[in-house]
């Protein structure tokens, strides 16, 4: 039993707290959208770069 609860201390010692993770995630997830969104939008290839602004006409997105 002893073993048990020492395993756990040590286990949450050097763990991220969710106050800190939460915020990490959404940048995380926030800056992908943005790599993808800029990335695909100033494509060379006009078929990628043609379905992200038909996407973006869809979801009432305004580009031009």
């Amino acid at each position: 039993m002893q073993n048990q609860i020492a395993t756990r201390a040590k286990l949450h010692d050097g763990t991220i707290s969710k106050a800190t993770w939460r915020p990490l995630q959404i940048a995380t997830a926030f800056l992908l959208g943005a790599v993808i969104l800029y990335g695909v939008g100033f494509a060379n290839s006009a078929a990628v770069h043609n379905a992200a602004h038909d996407v973006r006409h869809t979801q009432v997105f305004p580009c031009h």
